[in-house]
């Protein structure tokens, strides 16, 4: 039997700690492109949505009043907003999108290589019997299954275990928080631990046996209440923990300490409240040093560290970011800058991403990011599948010491293992309005480093946009042309470019004069199937003076993760190429911009192994 008391010592005084957590001249734009083939099938954490290779039909690609990405035209599926698919509950919860008309499913065969992350409804892809799946790894890319960690069984957590974090204690002991929701829906959190500490795979869990630990305190509904954070160190030697919450319409971070992880204290104040943004859901809070190109553990603090407050909004499924102020002594945070708080500002990612989660690594002295893709079919072609969502590659994630108001996430250095070859090309014109062909074989399983120089003197010649606007969303897509953009590259196309995602930069300029540069991923032809949602991704990344541009592109079969500006802004596209599969995936560089050319690629290819 688990030993309970030596389990959950108290803490020392002294604030030390092991802790980790969880116009219609033509501009010049010259260009570098590095792209690195490789298995970026991460064991575990990706998965692959492959068809059987077609016949391949062939066109030429040319220039008309759209531009070089007008050659195709196909029916776009009407999206509707997503409809949830279970009962009002936590993250884990699914919701499939609607799509207007009578749109057949696609003919999805089972011709599919699946490799999955832990299980977390092991009897279907769909919401429902959420448990804890469990794994291993060494390197974060190569994992072990192993048994189911928790499951479903108590009258605390019997409609579902739902999202938790680990903290490591002084000892190196292992506690665990982790919402329950009740046989009566109402969300409490609850302890758990291993039954063997000494075990180096922590195979088997053992539950608390008088959980729950904290119910939701008066004013808080039964179901806004959820999603412990790892637990960090005060000045007085408590540990501290958030979790997620609401009153009416404003997202809240509730705050409590504890000295054992059984009996808690609530705190009078909020970490952070922000009116209007609903449900905070799988909060985190993190510090980052203003002045060093490393993590920080969890429980650091003071002078040149910035403390991080994260928030998954329930109400629209994205997850945002701010950067400010952390007060040890009443437990606040206050953001650097107000009008880009919690909620109404930044966001880790512009596309499918959603209840990341970070983690301190000792071992490497960095913080990693750890993401939910979902998928973006209907519910029927997951069944048909038999499988639903991955995780993204791990990030770490840094703050942006030169904008000092961004944070910088980029594919952890374990990825390039899997780099098997590459190639080079130089010295190739790209002409307004075209697209140019890359010679790749089987381009489905790619990382693609690019840069853009883009001649400062015929930026500032160049006559203010007309689209000054612009929008990534809300815009035509790469088709849409404009003076400055849109330039970038084509993912996951085939031959005639029937099928497509485009991976590229706007930029526009002012009547002011001033320059702004959007980072956009365009899914509007990323496939031939009508029941799958086709939106247009991106926001705007700060350039500063004397940056050039640049793309680096994760690509792999059904996944596209883009960092622009070395992570600056990031955008994760989950797709459902029909044709664009296997030998068929090509990849271009296109230039769809009326003032830009570009005279020179450079394209650098490091062989490597597996």
């Amino acid at each position: 039997m688990a030993d309970i008391n030596p389990l959950l010592p108290v803490s020392s005084s002294d604030g030390s700690s092991n802790l980790t957590g969880q116009a219609t001249c033509r501009r010049p734009i010259k260009v570098v492109v590095s792209i690195f083939f490789g298995l970026l099938t991460v064991g575990l954490f990706a998965a692959l949505l492959i068809r059987n290779n077609g016949s391949v039909d062939y066109v030429d690609v040319h220039e008309n009043e759209r531009g070089s990405l007008a050659s195709t035209a196909f029916e776009k599926a009407e999206n509707l907003k997503p409809v949830s698919r279970g009962p009002a509950a936590g993250v884990s919860e699914k919701s499939n999108w609607v799509f207007g008309g009578d749109l057949p499913d696609y003919p999805w065969n089972n011709s599919m290589s699946i490799i999955l992350q832990g299980v977390y409804n092991p009897n279907a892809p769909v919401w429902g019997d959420i448990v804890w799946g469990h794994a291993v790894s060494r390197d974060l890319i190569h994992w072990l299954h192993l048994p189911l960690a928790m499951v479903a069984d108590q009258w605390y957590d019997k409609n579902g275990v739902w999202t938790g974090s680990a903290t490591i204690l002084h000892d190196g002991k292992i506690v665990m928080l982790y919402t329950g929701s009740t046989t009566e829906g109402v969300q409490v959190q609850n302890l758990a631990y291993p039954a063997d500490q000494y075990d180096p795979l922590l195979v088997h869990w053992v539950k608390y046996p008088r959980n729950p630990v904290l119910f939701p305190p008066p004013g808080i509904g039964p179901n806004d209440f959820r999603d412990p954070t790892t637990a960090w160190l005060t000045s007085e030697g408590k540990w501290r923990i958030t979790i997620g919450s609401k009153i009416n319409k404003t997202g809240i971070a509730l705050v409590y300490d504890t000295k054992d992880f059984i009996n808690y204290e609530m705190l009078d104040g909020l970490l952070h409240a922000v009116p209007g943004t609903g449900m905070w859901e799988c909060v985190d809070f993190f510090p980052v040093s203003e002045t060093e190109n490393n993590g920080l553990e969890t429980s650091i603090s003071g002078a040149g560290v910035k403390h991080v407050v994260k928030a998954s909004l329930d109400d629209d499924r994205h997850d945002y970011y701010a950067i400010g102020t952390y007060n040890d002594r009443n437990g606040t945070w206050i953001p650097d800058l107000p009008n880009i708080d919690v909620g109404i500002g930044l966001r880790y990612d512009y596309g499918i991403y959603y209840a990341a989660k970070t983690f301190y690594d000792q071992n490497k002295k960095r913080r990693v990011l750890w993401g939910w893709i979902g998928e973006s079919d209907s519910e029927a072609a997951d069944v048909k599948k038999g499988w639903a969502s991955v995780q993204s590659i791990p990030r770490t994630i840094l703050f942006d010491k030169k904008t000092g108001t961004h944070l910088l996430q980029w594919p952890v250095e374990e990825i390039d293992s899997l780099r098997l070859k590459g190639k080079e090309f130089n010295q190739m014109r790209i002409q307004a309005g075209s697209v140019v062909p890359l010679d790749i074989d089987s381009a489905t399983q790619l990382d693609i480093i690019a840069e853009f120089k883009i001649d400062s003197d015929a930026l500032e010649k160049a006559t203010w946009s007309s689209d000054a606007s612009f929008d990534c969303v809300t815009s035509g897509g790469a088709a849409e042309r404009g003076a400055l953009g849109p330039f970038g590259l084509l993912v996951l196309a085939d031959e005639r470019l029937s099928e497509q995602t485009p991976v590229y930069f706007y930029m526009t300029k002012g009547s002011d004069g001033n320059l702004k540069t959007f980072f956009c991923n365009d899914q509007s032809r990323s496939s031939k199937a009508s029941d799958v949602d086709k939106h247009i991704y991106g926001s705007l990344v700060p350039v500063l003076r004397g940056e050039n541009l640049s793309i680096r592109i994760l690509v792999d079969h059904s996944i596209i993760e883009s960092f622009g500006q070395g992570g600056r802004t990031v955008i994760t596209s989950r797709v459902y190429p029909t044709k664009a599969i296997y030998g068929a995936a090509k990849v271009f560089l296109f230039n769809n911009a009326t003032e830009l050319n570009i005279p020179l690629v450079a394209f650098h290819v490091l062989q490597s192994s597996s």
